[in-house]
């Protein structure tokens, strides 16, 4: 197998192309009054109408076309003046009327655009369309050591999830990319999440599946038209998506190499290999047997409504990354590597809670980042907020604790012990600063060392930070610094 997808592109040009699916954070479903909370008990959250019984009837929810218009407006798309629903006609556990309700040949938002900054540059990756539809409900497969179909003894079905109202973004086929194709992916999925969650009309928490992505990839010789092309569905992080590109540029370039041809079929990526698994041929759009959907009348939004919500359009993004950068004092590349961590939201939150730019990024891009990486997960699903970071960092300005203390308070509020505060209380983890409760440890320390300790009564007062270290490691980092630094002079009558 080729080894990278930079050996790819010396023969191959890739095309990719995402559908990603957002499910909308309305308190109600698509096309009835049932809730939308997630984690709810099994098959709690449906009626008539999301079980697909006979004799229900839909009736559109209002709130979700127009969070649908502000996505496809902060996508720069068209919006339809006139669009309507269609049946796609499937067959499958978890969809219970044997149809989903969506939009094909109509959709109510058209060719728009995302910029998105890969490593300092601009890519523009065009958006062939954004529209309407519903969430199916979700099947666990019981009985199996891997979750999945195979291998297990029965299967149940949770139709909570099902009629959830869900938006689809479709780019158009993205070129020209080369061997950086994985990454503009990833920097794609990123901007759209950011824009999206700007918006708030989702929460787009990938690990809990509502935002999901569907990445399409093919390979070409330079010349020749665009190859056969695969789609591994349900990518579900931001690391995932660059990796099931990669992964299948790498795996598509050796059929190729070996003589054979591309099969058009869904796969599963696996995220302990890094590597994707056949699923089914991939239908076209013919096998899903689309037809104006009888149950609903066509959309026809007034383009003076369409105008009042563009109004409610956060600020464009390339103007928000210029004014961030301004306010946090970063640079092109450290703007970049804040980008790809998935951290401007984060660390935007964060100073709202009342950290420093200059904290804020400290803790989300040092600690917490090495964390997600540890664990393999994605930084905003870290179990942990930005107003909890901010007020890690305030208990440092307030000299309750340090540094190193604010790094076991993080280990606490990750484990779920509480606030900062209630972790602090719990663990006793409060910076000792009271001069007679440290005067012991700062006698010990002398004692011990005391060739140290003549250098700073000789005037050499740097050797002191050898004394403050062994004062810190005997109240296992909980002295204040400042001032055991200012007992040991004193007892050494240095200055």
């Amino acid at each position: 197998m080729t080894a990278t997808a930079v050996d790819v592109v010396e023969r191959y040009e890739p095309v990719i192309g995402l559908e990603t699916h957002v499910e909308l954070g309305t308190n109600t479903k698509m096309w009835c009054g049932c809730a939308t909370v997630f984690g709810a008990e099994p098959n709690t959250q449906v009626c008539p109408v999301c079980l697909g019984l006979p004799g229900s009837l839909p009736v559109v929810n209002g709130a979700a076309v127009e969070a649908t218009i502000r996505i496809g407006l902060a996508l720069n798309c068209s919006i339809a003046t006139w669009c309507r629903f269609a049946r796609k006609n499937y067959f499958y556990p978890d969809m219970p009327k044997n149809y989903q309700i969506s939009q094909y040949d109509e959709p109510i938002c058209v060719d728009g655009y995302l910029d998105v900054d890969v490593d300092g540059e601009i890519v523009r990756v065009e958006i062939e369309r954004v529209h309407m539809e519903e969430d199916t409900g979700k099947t666990l497969h019981v009985g199996g050591s891997t979750g999945r179909i195979h291998g297990a003894t029965h299967s149940l079905v949770d139709y909570n999830r099902a009629g959830i109202p869900l938006v689809e973004i479709v780019t158009k086929p993205v070129t020209g990319t080369g061997a950086r194709a994985p990454q503009v992916a990833r920097a794609y999925v990123t901007a759209l999440r950011d824009v999206i969650r700007g918006l708030d009309v989702s929460d787009v928490r990938m690990e809990q599946g509502s935002m999901r992505c569907d990445v399409n990839t093919s390979l070409n010789r330079p010349g020749d038209p665009w190859g056969t092309r695969t789609e591994t569905k349900n990518v579900n992080s931001l690391r995932s998506v660059e990796r099931a590109v990669r992964s299948e540029m790498i795996r598509q370039a050796g059929v190729l190499d070996a003589g054979g041809k591309i099969t058009q079929e869904t796969r599963h990526f696996h995220e302990d290999t890094g590597e994707s698994t056949p699923g089914r041929s991939k239908e076209e759009a013919t096998d899903y047997r689309y037809f104006p959907e009888p149950d609903l009348v066509p959309l026809a939004p007034d383009p003076a409504w369409v105008e009042e919500l563009r109004k409610t359009l956060p600020e464009p993004p390339a103007e928000r990354r210029k004014r961030i950068q301004q306010a946090w004092g970063v640079s092109d590349h450290d703007w970049a590597s804040v980008v790809n961590a998935g951290a401007v939201e984060l660390i935007s939150s964060t100073i709202e809670a009342g950290a420093s730019p200059e904290a804020a990024r400290k803790w989300w891009m040092g600690e917490l980042a090495r964390r997600a990486n540890e664990t393999g997960t994605e930084l905003d699903a870290l179990p942990i907020t930005p107003a909890q970071v901010a007020g890690v960092q305030a208990l440092v300005d307030a000299g309750r604790i340090n540094d190193k203390l604010a790094r076991q308070v993080l280990d606490g509020v990750l484990a779920g012990e509480g606030s900062p505060e209630e972790v602090v209380a719990a663990r006793g983890l409060e910076v000792v600063s009271d001069t007679g409760a440290l005067g012991a440890a700062v006698d010990e320390a002398i004692a011990a060392n005391p060739d140290v300790a003549e250098k700073v009564r000789s005037g050499k007062v740097a050797a002191a930070g050898a004394l403050v270290g062994a004062v810190m490691k005997t109240t296992k980092g909980q002295a204040d610094a400042k001032t055991v630094r200012e007992l040991i002079l004193e007892r050494l009558g240095a200055s």
